[in-house]
């Protein structure tokens, strides 16, 4: 009876951010536009890259563009993820928290109802960048079926950077440090992964770095689904990576939100 009663509570939590989401008509235009941005312009300044054949054989294409694309989906998943935790900062101010603190429902329902609705938020991102890469000319060798899967683990990388921020915003009272901590740890992730750029270009140290960077776990299944096709080694070792990092980081943002002062 409580789960049904946590499943529901998150169910309208979820639905009330899915509104919001639909009424910000610009916010869902930039979700668009940004990523349009990095495919359209870096993608085709960087595609002179493959003419040297040396460059060509360490990205595995001869398109940069078609290299770049499953970084763009994973980064504008992590972005979107991420700031999530700034709905928790608003609703605090708004006093909408309290009233949410206050409802018959466990704690955990609100976490578990921010973040699916930021799932699917970012999923729907991705699924744009899909449609707009194939459209400029990317190829998916997998097809639509190859799509759809990386559109879950997109989700699933989605989760695991909402829940994150979740368990900052939960402590945070304040928009702007959640920001500046945000930009201190996303660059760094994004530029020591191998969302825009391969690891055998890197300098060893980097290298080391991105061997247990959590965006190159979820880049690597979504460019082999877009580019190889379907080997189901390298796509299951990301996948059950960030299945299990999901379970680790939703715990942690469980037990914060059940134990923890929101307000």
């Amino acid at each position: 009876m409580d789960l049904l009663i946590g499943i529901k509570g998150a169910y309208y939590i979820f639905w009330r951010e899915i509104k919001r989401f639909l009424n910000q008509k610009l916010r869902i235009m930039m979700l668009v536009v940004q990523p349009a941005i990095w495919l359209v312009l870096m993608g085709n300044m960087m595609t002179r890259l493959t003419d040297n054949p040396y460059t060509a054989q360490m990205l595995g294409v001869d398109n940069y563009l078609s290299f770049m694309t499953p970084g763009v989906m994973i980064m504008s998943t992590l972005y979107t993820g991420v700031f999530g935790g700034i709905s928790i900062i608003w609703d605090r101010r708004m006093g909408f928290l309290i009233k949410l603190l206050s409802a018959p429902i466990p704690r955990y329902s609100i976490a578990l109802g921010k973040m699916s609705a930021l799932i699917l938020q970012a999923m729907f991102q991705v699924l744009m960048i899909a449609l707009l890469a194939a459209a400029i000319g990317v190829r998916f060798v997998t097809g639509i079926p190859g799509v759809l899967l990386a559109l879950l683990i997109c989700g699933i990388f989605a989760g695991i950077m909402s829940a994150i921020s979740l368990i900052l915003s939960a402590s945070i009272r304040t928009p702007e440090t959640l920001f500046s901590i945000i930009n201190f740890l996303t660059l760094p992730l994004v530029f020591t992964s191998s969302a825009l750029f391969p690891t055998a270009a890197m300098p060893a140290w980097i290298q080391n770095i991105a061997h247990f960077n959590p965006i190159s776990y979820a880049v690597t299944p979504v460019r082999t689904l877009v580019l190889v096709g379907w080997e189901w080694g390298s796509i299951m070792t990301g996948s059950i990576i960030l299945l299990a990092m999901l379970v680790v980081v939703f715990s942690l943002a469980v037990y914060r939100f059940e134990k923890g002062t929101l307000l």
